[in-house]
């Protein structure tokens, strides 16, 4: 296989470190990544002359600004503004120099607060958004349609991931901007290092949330950017390229919280704050269409969260 010349954005994040994973794995050898400080997404220009001086075929867009509840209600300007600057640099610069084929990297949040359940990709812009991150969904739909954009109108071929729930190795473990999983194994994990009797839960706890894997969605990624054209076509459209990927069950957060509390081996109680909110009160994702072209999540939700509790654990050693 000649290999094409890859680039992808956020390799350090735990999205963008998981595809790393997977391109290795599948021989894919000419992979190019930049920290931070080697390059800002936020700035335009570098952005061009990065894109300007290698000849990349294609793009993961794994960069983002993403966050738990608390952290898309505090800082909302941050999240719409980061988002958009990052994902308009990276995109408006592939298609300026060339690069034929891209991946953005969404969320399940793009669709409304309510919807029919499983959500089905064409849901999106039938309804109002989930408040609590409207600024992020709205940033992840300008993408969307963005890439959909390019390719009426240059003929680019960038096509578009949305995700449901993620957990797995390289999450953000943060004890207030974390999602839920990674929240709930810090705090669970704290409470039994330090004798505590209760741990309280944000909102009723009666939720439904799906929950997938990184690698998984990583095998996805990589399985859709090599999706031949004409396969993808029949179910994607000029005005519809976004492709759900899920688990295909979701779980209450109540049941999710003594999931994780056996898993840790917390005895305590566990209760729920109820002034708190809880959020979309249930968010599963139809994957119908990425499975029809032969993908399929392979990490079930116990075994993956006895492997992100371990990699927690050696995350918090080190930070103590």
């Amino acid at each position: 296989m000649n290999s094409p010349i890859i680039f992808v954005a956020g390799h350090n994040g735990m999205v963008g470190s998981a595809i790393i994973r997977e391109l290795k794995a599948r021989n894919f050898d000419k992979i190019l990544t930049k920290t931070r400080e080697q390059l800002d997404l936020y700035d335009q220009h570098a952005v061009s002359a990065f894109f300007k001086s290698h000849r990349i075929q294609q793009v993961y867009l794994a960069a983002a600004k993403v966050g738990g509840i608390a952290a898309n209600n505090n800082f909302p300007a941050d999240f719409i503004l980061q988002n958009l600057q990052i994902q308009n640099n990276v995109i408006s610069a592939a298609n300026n120099y060339g690069v034929e084929k891209l991946i953005f990297l969404g969320s399940s949040c793009i669709y409304p607060k309510i919807s029919p359940q499983p959500i089905k990709e064409e849901y999106l812009l039938t309804g109002a958004l989930e408040p609590t991150n409207e600024p992020y969904a709205i940033a992840k739909i300008a993408g969307i349609k963005l890439c959909e954009s390019i390719n009426r109108q240059f003929n680019r071929d960038y096509r578009s991931l949305m995700p449901t729930n993620l957990y797995g190795p390289g999450d953000n473990y943060h004890p207030e901007n974390s999602h839920v999983i990674p929240a709930l194994l810090r705090r669970f994990h704290e409470a039994k290092i330090n004798n505590l009797p209760e741990v309280k839960i944000w909102g009723t706890g009666t939720p439904r949330r799906e929950f997938l894997h990184v690698q998984d969605l990583a095998k996805a990624a990589v399985h859709v950017m090599n999706l031949p054209k004409p396969r993808l076509s029949t179910i994607t459209s000029t005005g519809q390229i976004h492709i759900n990927v899920g688990y295909g069950m979701d779980i209450t957060i109540a049941d999710l919280a003594n999931k994780i509390a056996e898993i840790v081996e917390y005895s305590g109680e566990i209760s729920f704050d109820v002034s708190k909110p809880d959020g979309t009160p249930q968010k599963l994702l139809d994957i119908t269409k990425i499975k029809s072209t032969g993908w399929v999540p392979q990490i079930n939700l116990k075994e993956g969260l006895i492997e992100t509790y371990q990699n927690f654990k050696e995350t918090y050693r080190a930070t103590q």
